[in-house]
């Protein structure tokens, strides 16, 4: 196996990319002097949702750009739901203007992000079978899951992988390493040479909320 180091055979590759960024899940944290009143929040803003007895976070769904927060009487913050990287940021600068409404001193949050999800498409039939005989660091169960699982050491990241060519990748915090798991994805695939014609196409619809 060889990793992509030409830049020509790279941009080649980069021409077949096929992917999507399904979620991005991020954190923020706010200094505060006293914790949150999330009861107060709750009964202010609109699209919130906050039951204690079932849950200690206060769900806050916010349009423009989208995104869910669960938020905690500690100022800790968990955001789900972005389409972009930097969404997160604008998202919760936008919240934080809305809660100083209510005379809360709070500091500029530091945000990280934690995940990304993605899904895609290698345009060419995969023989799973033959695929968990060649490659390292796979598991595939067919009669539990229609996916063989694939954990990629370097970079690292998380890769659901099917017999139609279709995939979704997991564990990466940002687009470059996204797009470097996806590219090496591709090596593997062709340097092992695991696709196949004769493997029967399955459609499986992914879903992410």
């Amino acid at each position: 196996m060889t990793d992509i180091t030409n830049s020509q055979e790279k941009d080649n590759y980069e021409d077949v990319l096929d992917y999507k960024v399904n979620n991005i899940v991020a954190t923020a944290k706010i200094s505060i002097t006293d914790k949150l009143d999330l009861v107060k929040i709750a009964r202010t803003l609109n699209d919130a949702e906050y039951f204690p007895e079932r849950f200690p976070g206060l769900i806050f769904r916010q349009d423009n750009p989208r995104a869910t927060f669960l938020i905690f009487s500690t100022g800790k913050m968990v955001i789900t739901g972005l389409e972009y990287v930097h969404d997160a940021e604008i998202a919760v600068k936008k919240l934080l203007k809305k809660i100083r409404k209510f005379g809360i001193k709070i500091s500029e949050p530091k945000i990280t992000i934690q995940n990304m999800v993605a899904s895609g498409d290698l345009h060419t039939l995969i023989d799973l079978n033959k695929a968990v005989l060649l490659m390292e660091y796979v598991m595939y169960e067919p009669e539990v899951f229609p996916g063989l699982i694939y954990n990629m050491k370097d970079p690292r990241a998380v890769f659901l992988l099917f017999s139609t060519g279709k995939y979704v990748c997991t564990g990466v915090k940002k687009e470059e390493l996204l797009e470097a798991a996806i590219l090496k994805l591709i090596t593997v695939v062709n340097n092992m040479n695991i696709t196949s014609e004769n493997v029967i196409e399955e459609e499986f619809e992914l879903t992410f909320r």
